[in-house]
């Protein structure tokens, strides 16, 4: 894999310049088969949805923008072999506490002039006008979520860790782009099993390319399971075998991935708090002209792609479609 230099002007190492494409977290899933990821038909297929600002009445708009961040650029990049897309979803919020004071006000209002107090269903209304009264001016919030397409590897990934997030962005997907099928990614080992087996294992038994953190929660079962969380502190093994022969099992474990990339593994299979480390984005000076959107996705996802590939390996790889 060829490494090229990114580094901000004006910043000398050892500080990393973060990707274009910055991937903070990922919800991998499998890509169904059958699936022709051509550029041309997939750039039309999301300009049917392109993302619109909410209206002043609207509390919630989804829709595509360009990867690249750019006015007029391609809703799918294709970067060796990937296809990156980003989906946008902005949600207007009125404050309950805002709506509770005026619906209070009306009600008073009412029962002072009518010398009635609303019902349920007349409380309901008022409350609904309420809050499309006040819309107009509720400030906007706007959140971005990438989605990275593995064509060779079969994946599909998302820079997300919220279920909710996550299905929209699929369906908006499935709903876009004929033929395409996404599936949930299975292994051959939980990630909480191969976890538990890690922790407990000597260090030169841990799986190929992988090395533990310094972060770690490990959770009981029952009602009300009792919770040890380990922050910045070194996993010593026999500490670790105590816990695990309690009945708890590691439901978060920090990972280092070859010396290049930082993250937080969860039981259910997503990877956290992305970090790439230093070296990863750096080559000679010559190249450093050459920093943009193209070499840092680039570089990301062959990163991540490989990544990905050790970790299901060291889940004892894909189980049976």
């Amino acid at each position: 894999m060829t490494r090229h230099a990114i580094r901000p002007e004006g910043v000398t190492p050892p500080a990393v310049a973060l990707p274009y494409p910055v991937f903070k977290n990922l919800t991998v899933f499998r890509l169904g088969d059958g699936f022709a990821a051509a550029l041309e038909p997939m750039e039309q297929a999301l300009a049917a949805a392109p993302f619109v600002p909410c209206g002043p009445t609207q509390m919630q708009s989804e829709g595509w923008v360009a990867p690249r961040g750019q006015p007029h650029a391609p809703l799918v990049e294709s970067v060796a072999g990937h296809r990156l897309m980003r989906y946008r979803i902005e949600t207007k919020r009125v404050p309950a506490a805002v709506v509770k004071r005026e619906l209070q006000a009306r009600c008073a209002q009412i029962e002072a002039t009518e010398g009635r107090q609303p019902g349920r269903r007349e409380q309901r209304d008022l409350k609904e006008a309420i809050v499309q009264a006040l819309l107009p001016m509720a400030f906007a919030q706007t959140v971005d979520i990438t989605v990275w397409m593995d064509v060779q590897a079969g994946r599909i990934a998302l820079d997300t860790t919220s279920a909710k997030r996550a299905d929209a962005v699929v369906t908006a997907l499935v709903r876009a782009l004929d033929g395409l099928r996404v599936e949930p990614l299975q292994t051959a080992l939980s990630p909480a099993t191969a976890m538990a087996g890690w922790l407990g294992a000597d260090a030169q038994d841990w799986p190929a390319h992988f090395a533990p953190g310094r972060d770690v929660e490990l959770k009981g079962d029952g009602d009300s399971p009792a919770v040890v969380r380990f922050t910045r502190h070194v996993l010593d093994t026999e500490e670790m075998r105590r816990h695990l022969a309690q009945g708890k099992r590691p439901t978060k474990l920090a990972l280092d991935w070859d010396g290049r990339v930082n993250f937080v593994l969860t039981d259910g299979a997503q990877l956290r708090r992305i970090a790439f480390q230093d070296g990863v984005f750096e080559a000679p000076e010559a190249e450093q002209a050459d920093r943009g959107f193209d070499a840092d996705a680039a570089i990301a996802t062959g990163e991540l792609s490989s990544l990905l590939d050790d970790l299901i390996a060291a889940l004892g790889g894909e189980a049976p479609r």
